[in-house]
């Protein structure tokens, strides 16, 4: 049987930043109408590949063919044109713009100056069906669930006539039910003329969908392989070049005393609308506390109230047996907790140092004599925190926005795992980190736990969740619905609570 000819091939591609070898020589090829997952850990080149095929890096060195002819791809408009479109993590539309107006954005309209909106809504509705990806073109995209936002973004790659569709790290932001609706929709996709491909790190993600996988291991190919020829370990072992040892946690069937106890807790999101509506619950010494939601359900609200980055409008926050209900957040900290927070880009000093940020929640420390900071100590503290979480950096002196997103990722993770704290707040610890990394942090987790800490662990990854917790607690509309002990929870009935099925019964489980 013939081989089938490429579709895009990337030959001898190699790319350099300040410091960093990112791609050495990649060769990569893509077959016409095929699912091609692009796996690899955090920082080994997958996504700055995939830039280069669109056009917003330029190699050093190496060519791009489509369809057996030399491509010169200069821009992003380089690659619309040719067919190949791009849907990135972190989502680029307007907020207060509608769906049709974000994706008509930039191209001409037949009534220039002005927009012919309703043939734009029309197009966008036939497309929306043929590829099952429901939206409504008039609506503001302000006012969507961040899963349609992403429908958008493949709608606008469709909408100017897409061939190749790149996806980078698509399922990152989307609950475990629309990623199975995403899936579903990625082979319709190509059952109807389009190649994907998919930029990933998540195992299970490549072994269901993928119809070919190429793993990238510190900006080379390791090699490339199919599903039904894969399995989990030798996947791991090709991505990391090592087995990896995981701490599988024994459930806790004691604990401590109560260290956080949040009582009718109310509050308000940034535009005043109603988040926090009598949650209620307590967290204990010595166990994990999971916490599972679709976002926007008060989760991120929950965690700045009692962080003290909002004010809760009625209610208590009670740490250790102290009020600190709208306190401060120097206080909280105080206090004896700590923070992984949500967003990781708006909570990094990104032109300070990476050692500046490593020491933000204990500064205190590095006060020398003279009542001034002593660097020496903060950058030799800086240095083994880097060795051991792993951060790529060129040195501790590099300025933290000069970093990825995943090594701003383990800054922000080493910031709070290497302080004494009572209580940890992880929220989406282990979002947009490969393997070994998540593998890393989970362990961490776990020996924090062992050690005596509550851990209240805010997470959209419900294996993440039924992993790491000791008891589960559903959050829907600003309450907690139920909390369930770990033995007797089930992931698809967790996954319906999360969606609003509440169940009958009133009662929680107060603790294990």
């Amino acid at each position: 049987m013939e081989k089938q000819k490429p579709f895009i091939e990337m030959q001898k591609i190699t790319k350099r930043f300040p410091g960093v070898l990112a791609l050495d020589h990649v060769n990569f090829d893509v077959r016409k109408g095929e699912i091609h997952a692009l796996l690899g850990e955090n920082g080994a080149g997958k996504t700055t590949l995939m830039n280069i095929l669109y056009g917003l890096y330029k190699p050093d060195e190496g060519e791009i063919y489509l369809e057996g002819k030399k491509a010169d791809i200069k821009s992003p408009k380089d690659a619309i044109n040719l067919g190949i479109g791009m849907v990135h993590q972190h989502l680029s539309l307007v907020p207060t713009f509608t769906v049709a107006e974000n994706i008509a954005l930039g191209l001409k309209s037949d009534k220039e100056p002005l927009l012919d909106l309703k043939k734009i809504e029309n197009r966008i509705t036939e497309l929306s069906k043929g590829f099952n990806l429901e939206v409504d073109p008039r609506a503001k995209v302000m006012d969507l669930p961040i899963g349609v936002q992403q429908r958008v973004e493949i709608l606008k790659a469709i909408y100017r006539g897409a061939k190749v569709l790149i996806l980078d790290e698509p399922t990152t932001v989307l609950t475990p039910p629309e990623t199975e609706v995403l899936f579903k929709n990625l082979k319709l996709m190509v059952k109807k003329g389009l190649t994907v491909v998919f930029i990933t790190h998540k195992l299970y993600e490549v072994l269901k969908v993928s119809d070919r996988i190429t793993v990238l291991r510190r900006g080379r190919v390791v090699g490339t392989t199919k599903p039904k020829e894969s399995r989990e370990k030798e996947l791991i072992k090709m991505m990391v070049g090592k087995e990896l040892i995981r701490v599988h946690p024994v459930r806790k069937t004691k604990t401590g005393k109560v260290i956080l106890e949040v009582k009718d807790l109310h509050a308000l999101d940034d535009r005043g609308a109603k988040m926090l509506s009598g949650c209620t619950f307590q967290l204990y010494e010595g166990e994990i506390l999971g916490v599972a939601g679709v976002a926007g359900n008060g989760q991120s609200e929950l965690v700045e109230v009692i962080m003290g980055l909002r004010k809760a409008t009625n209610g208590r926050v009670i740490i250790n047996g102290k009020d600190m209900t709208n306190k401060p957040v120097w206080e909280v900290l105080r206090a004896g907790v700590s923070y992984i927070p949500e967003d990781r880009v708006k909570n990094t000093a990104r032109g300070m140092s990476v050692a500046e940020n490593l020491v933000m929640y204990n500064f205190r420390s590095f006060i020398n004599k003279y009542n001034m900071l002593d660097y020496n100590s903060i950058k030799k503290h800086a240095r083994n925190l880097i060795d051991k979480f792993n951060i790529v950096t060129p040195n501790e002196t590099t300025p933290a926005g000069a970093l990825s997103g995943g090594n701003i990722q383990r800054t922000i993770l080493a910031r709070a795992l290497s302080i004494d704290f009572k209580m940890l707040i992880s929220c989406h610890p282990t979002v947009g980190l490969d393997v070994a990394s998540t593998a890393f942090i989970h362990n961490m987790l776990i020996k924090k736990r062992d050690e005596g800490a509550a851990i209240l662990l805010i997470s959209e990854d419900l294996d993440e969740i039924m992993e790491l917790s000791d008891r589960i607690a559903v959050m829907y509309k600003g309450k907690i619905v139920d909390i369930l002990p770990r033995g007797k929870a089930d992931k698809n009935k967790i996954g319906f609570m999360m969606m609003g099925a509440i169940p009958n019964s009133k009662k929680v489980t107060k603790r294990v």
